[in-house]
């Protein structure tokens, strides 16, 4: 058989002229199709005028044809294996045989005769048009049904005598089939240049959506790319994230291992401990090598891209080392295989995960199956006589050598198959053959839609129309894009832009029964939809786990780290395999990366458990804690002892000791301290704006109050001491009343201005701290201006320093009139305090540093305080008989 290829080739060339090789134009070039039995098929060209094309061979190897005014083709695999002759290159090489009867297969072609006897019958579809078949047996082999397309294509008939206009129908307008990838890519290749449609009812490998390499290539099953995102979403259900991947080697297989990689890489769904490829033949070596890999993994998922005849050869080497405790999952190519649920490979088998194409209904088919009857003359129905010898174990005439004496039984074609149980009949659970159904149904309604196309109005050049008696291929090509039907099942039939169907599928489980019986169950389904988008389907409670546990298994190279963790890959190993690492401190694991950690907000923490951010801890100077509370304590009991002085003083005004050295001053004094005491209070607390701004600024001034007037009390005392002596009366003209309160307010004015500078240049604010904890938030006042402390503390300290000075040259001037001991001390215990608060200050962390100084102000006032109006409440309380003119005068006597 040849096939003449034109130059020229384009859309909308007559078939007759592209297939036959109309004889009006020049023939430029012969085309040679090696098949890999080695038979060679040579172009012979006709005389340059001649009227006639001839096939230069015929291929007859198990076909059934019908005739009609419109014929399809169909490729399907009646025979497992086939026997080629051998090549002595002197004759031409006979056909090959083939053996091992698929019931399956037939049951396909015939669900194709099936399809279009029904459409011949339907009014509705196809009227006064009658559709007929050549079907043929590809024997599993690629040379064979590559053969067998080419076959359909050309016809049947040995020679055509061509008309003056090279016009006719071809003979066939579409080929359903095949059943393998591999088988599909390269039939497509070759049909695609002429624009031949075929519609293939298993070919699932997602290279066939290439609409640049297969241009009239269509299916009626997903492609497997969505089959590989349905395998993912079944992992991701189960969390199962470490798995082995086995393939066919062929078209099918690897195809579907490049797509599994990219598509798990990309939806970060796992990784692959393993990916090996199933040799061709049962090559034991190698399979051994294989379960010994699948032995050693720790991933106890196996999905295997494969045809049952690699699952055959691989389950022998599974059952031989009896490898078990292994979740399958199977792709749709032996999901239903019965060959493999059978009593010795359950045990492995069982609890097995599947996707199968979409299960549907023919009604009628089987009323249909039990009319077949064998073809006693062996015209046209090769395949019913070679499954009535399959089924009723007989042969018909003439018999094989030896079977008549071997016993062997003749058939009549009188057999009744209504009496014998085959898998034929059992249409309950139709898939591929529903698959042929649909793809049959699919060019029928093509045609149809191109037959009903109004002259004049027509999608093609110059609005024509396609028409049976100058019907090309590629015309029927453009309608069988735009096929939308629903079949009686319900189903609706489309193809997408790649001529991909709606991606559908269902999701299946082997049970095994108590009985030991096998069932194959639906547990769910997937399917993509223009609305829904991907919908996935299971009820879990349905599924039989082939484990102890009855459970799904674990499957998982490392656990998911805990929270507060994250991953570190391991050097050489896939992302899955990782250790966990726990996050520092101030971080959590990111919820988005887990190779990260994420860290805390800034007014954040990690918990000790390091999954969850915690506010910080927040830390000042609290009226709740035990240290604010003691510090406000002595603070309110400073405040009050000065009430207490005071109100003594006040009562006993008139009394000597009061009135000794200014007693105005004394009540300056009281009340200033009574100042000391109260602004510690704006230490303790949350720090706010106005609590920062006046804290110092009232310290500052609160203390030159008080210093001032202890300075100006022993300038006083000075100043009266020299008056005493003879020609010094003038220096108390220096320091009347209106000079001491004249002194004590502008001393405190300086000290006032500088705070007030200080406030409008840099003020002190709130500040969050957190350089002295990680974990915790230290709420302080800003200084804003270091100069300005600086300065504040500088002038009291300097006052202090003066105070202590003249009291300390004072020291031992006549008690009658002299406060010198007592401001000298309380001067030194004032100093010591400040003196020792600097370093204090400054290396105090937080609420620390306010406490430091809330305690150097109550120290130093009591310091003051107790020194200064200590001795004086003494006598006046207790030693009343001392406060008198009299008893200070003696004193000064007895000093004397």
């Amino acid at each position: 058989m040849t096939v003449i290829k034109l130059t020229g080739l384009r859309k909308g060339m007559n078939w007759r002229k592209v297939m036959w090789g109309c004889l009006d134009i020049k023939l430029l070039s012969i085309m040679y199709f090696t098949l890999l039995y080695s038979y060679i098929s040579s172009v012979v060209s006709s005389p340059i005028y001649s009227s006639s094309c001839r096939l230069q061979g015929q291929f007859h190897l198990n076909e059934m044809h019908k005739a009609g005014d419109v014929v399809l083709g169909g490729i399907f695999r009646i025979h497992f294996f086939s026997v080629f002759p051998d090549l002595s290159f002197t004759s031409e090489p006979p056909h090959p045989t083939c053996h091992g009867f698929d019931v399956v297969g037939f049951r396909m072609a015939e669900t194709m005769a099936f399809a279009i006897d029904e459409i011949n019958r339907n009014s509705n579809l196809l009227p006064n048009v009658t559709l007929g078949y050549s079907l043929y047996d590809n024997c599993f082999k690629l040379g064979i049904g590559f053969r067998a397309g080419l076959s359909a294509a050309s016809g049947q008939e040995d020679q055509f005598i061509l008309d003056d206009t090279c016009a006719g129908t071809p003979p066939v307008i579409g080929i359903v089939g095949d059943s393998s990838s591999t088988h599909s890519i390269a039939i497509s290749s070759v049909l695609g240049l002429y624009r031949v449609p075929m519609v293939s009812h298993f070919a699932t490998c997602s290279c066939l959506s290439d609409r640049q390499k297969f241009p009239s290539f269509f299916r009626t099953i997903p492609s497997d790319a969505f089959q590989v995102q349905a395998m993912i979403q079944i992992m991701k259900r189960f969390g199962w994230s470490w798995a082995g991947l086995l393939v066919s080697d062929d078209d099918y297989g690897l195809h579907a291992a490049r797509s599994f990689q990219s598509d798990l890489a990309q939806s970060g769904g796992g990784c692959l401990a393993y990916l090996e490829v199933l040799p061709w033949g049962n090559d034991r070596d190698e399979l051994r090598r294989i379960v010994d890999e699948m032995k050693k993994s720790t991933a106890r998922v196996v999905i295997v891209f494969a045809h049952e005849s690699y699952m055959i050869n691989l389950m022998e080497e599974v059952v031989r080392q009896n490898v078990t405790d292994l979740q399958w999952m199977a792709s749709e190519s032996w999901t239903a295989a019965t060959a493999l649920q059978t009593p010795d490979l359950m045990p492995y088998l069982a609890g097995t995960l599947g996707i199968a194409i979409r299960r549907g209904e023919i009604p009628g088919f089987r009323e249909f199956l039990l009319q077949i009857r064998p073809d006693l003359h062996h015209n046209n129905s090769y395949g019913n006589n070679i499954f009535w010898e399959f089924t009723f174990r007989c042969k018909f005439t003439p018999p094989p050598a030896g079977w008549v004496e071997a016993e062997g039984t003749l058939c009549t074609g009188q057999e009744i198959l209504a009496d014998v149980e085959t898998e034929l009949f059992d249409v309950s659970n139709l898939r591929p053959a529903y698959n042929v159904y649909k793809a049959v149904y699919a060019l029928a309604y093509a045609l149809d839609d191109m037959l009903q196309c109004e002259p004049g109005r027509g999608p093609f050049s110059g609005h024509t129309c396609g028409n049976l008696q100058r019907l090309e291929p590629w015309q029927l090509v453009f309608y069988l894009e735009k096929v939308n039907f629903t079949t009686t099942f319900g189903d609706q039939v489309s193809f997408d832009e790649n001529g991909d169907a709606l991606a559908i599928y269902d999701v299946m489980n082997w049970l095994w029964l108590p009985d030991g019986r096998t069932k194959v169950q639906n547990v769910g389904e997937v399917k993509r939809s223009a609305l829904k988008g991907e919908e996935f389907i299971i009820d879990e409670d349905k599924i039989f786990w082939n484990f102890e546990s009855k459970k799904p298994p674990r499957s998982v190279c490392s656990e998911s780290c805990p929270p507060g963790t994250r991953m570190a890959r391991k050097k050489g190993e896939p992302v899955c395999c990782f250790d966990c690492i726990p996050c520092s401190e101030g971080e959590i694991s990111n919820e988005t990366d887990a190779m990260e950690c994420t860290s805390c907000p800034e007014d954040f923490w990690s918990s000790p458990q390091r999954d969850h951010c915690v506010p910080k801890k927040t830390e000042f100077l609290s009226y709740h804690e035990p240290l604010g509370i003691g510090l406000t304590a002595a603070s309110l009991l400073g405040t009050c002892m000065c009430a207490v002085v005071l109100g003594i003083f006040i009562y006993h005004r008139s009394t000597p000791i009061v009135r000794a050295n200014n007693s105005e001053l004394s009540f300056q004094l009281l009340l200033s301290l009574k100042l000391c005491f109260l602004c510690s209070l704006l230490f303790i607390g949350r720090p706010r704006l106005w609590t920062c701004q006046l804290r110092h600024a009232v310290f500052g001034i609160s203390f030159v109050l008080c210093v001032s007037c202890i300075l100006v009390k022993t300038m006083v005392v000075l100043a009266v001491f020299k008056a005493s002596k003879p020609g010094g009366g003038a220096s108390l003209k220096w320091f009347g009343v209106l000079q001491q309160r004249g002194t004590v307010i502008v001393l405190t004015s300086i000290q006032a201005a500088v705070c007030t500078a200080w406030i409008v240049s840099a003020s002190p604010t709130p500040h969050k701290n957190t350089q002295y904890y990680n974990d915790k938030i230290v709420y302080e006042c800003a200084v804003g201006s270091t100069v300005g402390f600086a300065v504040l503390l500088g002038y009291i300290g300097s006052l202090a320093s003066l105070s202590f000075l003249i009291a300390f040259i004072s020291r031992n001037l006549p008690d009658s009139f002299n406060e010198a001991k007592l401001i000298t001390f309380s001067m030194l215990i004032f100093c010591a305090v400040w003196v020792a608060f600097v370093p204090a200050y400054i290396s105090s962390p937080g609420k620390y540093a306010d406490a430091v100084e809330v305690f150097a102000i109550l120290a130093s006032s009591f310091g003051l305080l107790v020194a200064l109006f200590g001795p004086k409440c003494y006598i006046i309380l207790l030693r009343p008989e001392r406060n008198t003119k009299k008893a200070i005068m003696s004193r000064e006597i007895q000093a004397q």
